[in-house]
């Protein structure tokens, strides 16, 4: 079995994340291999990892991923979750998501009292973002994008408490970790020009966190005409609204960090059965 790893120019092996997992693949008699996304591709299966330009090439990456023979997750999926507007459809479907407004190009939106953040509909690493109270400041920010974006009341939580990763592989709760805030006043930095840096490290979500990121994939899949199992792997980010209530920020399909740098090796060893489950249907 082979199973290419796809990545992007600027990190043709990643980041380091997926090493445990290149380890457990190794283990397992997988032929697993490193691949840059654009490239004709030859193997059982393609997971898509470290693609994180695609955001400035988004028809030419979608191009290439309908012409990769197996992918995961599929091109239905990447397709739907590049596009950070899917947290309306799934608001409207009863999730309990931060409240998002979709701003098109040289539209004046309804900013939120207080703090806001604005940041790119079509993004990866948190580029683009940045958090607001002016609203000129935040409407020339719109004007440099230049593209659809989303409008969001800052959650103050985030501070204090960051985020929460939840991870799934073929739709059963796998791990967590948690997420630093990022976002001081202004626009989010990115030393590498592909992602902004991070502090994670190992954490257990709370009984909530966890019904609510099992809610957010059965509705993604309903809404997708899939079943849970189909996504071979996902990450709900979860913050804490005003009330302490849980609320997803962004459902993560297409090329999320998994942090296994922050949890035991059974988690590799997961996601290595889920791929190559995958990869023998």
């Amino acid at each position: 079995m082979r199973v290419v790893l796809a990545s992007c120019a600027a990190l043709p092996k990643g980041d380091g994340d997926e090493d445990a997992l290149v380890e457990a693949l190794q283990r397992d008699g997988v032929d697993v291999v490193w691949q840059p996304w654009g490239e004709p591709v030859d193997a059982d299966l393609v997971v898509l990892r470290a693609t994180w330009d695609y955001t400035e090439r988004l028809d030419e990456f979608l191009a290439w991923c309908e012409s990769v023979p197996v992918l995961a997750n599929p091109v239905p999926v990447v397709r739907w979750n590049t596009d950070k507007s899917y947290l309306v459809e799934l608001a409207d479907r009863g999730v309990p998501v931060v409240p998002t407004a979709v701003v098109a190009p040289g539209e004046t939106p309804d900013f939120p009292d207080g703090e806001f953040v604005v940041k790119p509909a079509i993004g990866a690493g948190s580029r683009g973002a940045a958090r607001f109270t002016g609203h000129a400041e935040a409407l020339a920010h719109l004007e440099a994008l230049g593209v659809k974006a989303l409008v969001q009341p800052y959650q103050s939580s985030v501070d204090a408490h960051g985020e929460t990763a939840l991870v799934f592989f073929a739709g059963e709760y796998s791990h967590s970790f948690h997420k630093g805030p990022m976002l001081a006043q202004g626009l989010a930095e990115s030393e590498s020009g592909l992602y902004v840096e991070e502090k994670l490290r190992g954490i257990e979500p709370d009984r909530r966190q966890v019904e609510l990121a099992h809610q957010v994939l059965d509705v993604a899949a309903e809404l997708l005409s899939l079943r849970r199992q189909d996504f071979l792997y996902a990450r709900v980010d979860v913050v804490a609204g005003s009330g302490g209530e849980p609320l997803l920020l962004e459902l993560e399909l297409t090329e999320p960090t998994l942090g296994f740098r922050y949890t035991g090796e059974d988690a590799a060893s997961r996601l290595s059965a889920a791929i190559r489950g995958t990869a023998s249907r």
